[in-house]
């Protein structure tokens, strides 16, 4: 069995139970590259400011590398979705059956949408598997798993004049037994998405 597979014992486990601790985490996701010359990302343990992963902008798409420089997963948005949906891959793979989850804004016409996540289980997609939300001129970004518990909690120290020069700096704060690799790919793509409906990315 691959070590990123995912057993059903723990639903927050998406991406693989190797980044579930059994504490809380606090993280800090800072751009590396100022002035959206370029789109690279760290994600430092806040506590140690031990660097955990890094972030780089390829070909149209996000890669997540662990500190050594191996990919986790590579985020994509799908171009023909009219509501901005994007697909999360294992490493650097394209194809379906590599596909972890999807994540898409719930409304194309709210001003700050919330983000549905699904499963490829959940192929119905009646009710999402995890949602972000954005509560309207909050810089709190929530994130609830099943049963609409809260697994996760962004809290942004920027403002427009820190997004003009591209510095963006995101604190996070992670539940016990998340999987803080999933928490950090959602919080990337519901950034994006909101840059990209501005012209901003």
């Amino acid at each position: 069995m691959s070590s990123l597979q995912v057993p059903s014992a723990n639903p927050n486990a998406v991406i693989s139970p190797n980044f579930c601790a059994p504490h809380p985490i606090q993280l800090s996701i800072k751009k590396k590259v100022y002035f959206f010359a370029g789109h690279e990302y760290e994600v430092e343990d806040d506590t140690n400011g031990r660097l955990l992963f890094k972030i780089k902008w390829m070909s149209g798409k996000l890669v997540i590398f662990d500190a050594a420089g191996n990919p986790i997963v590579t985020l994509g948005p799908k171009l023909s979705s009219n509501r901005c949906r994007w697909h999360v891959f294992r490493g650097e793979s394209k194809e379906n059956r590599d596909m972890i989850f999807s994540a898409r804004f719930s409304s194309v016409f709210h001003i700050i949408p919330d983000s549905d996540v699904f499963l490829p289980s959940n192929t119905a997609e009646r009710v999402c598997d995890f949602k972000l939300k954005t509560p309207f001129s909050s810089k709190t970004w929530d994130i609830y798993g099943p049963s609409s518990s809260l697994i996760a909690q962004m809290k942004s120290k920027i403002s427009a004049g820190s997004i003009f020069l591209g510095k963006i700096h995101f604190m996070v704060t992670v539940n016990p037994n998340v999987d803080h690799v999933f928490i950090v790919a959602l919080i990337l793509i519901h950034f994006v998405n909101i840059m990209r409906r501005r012209g901003m990315y």
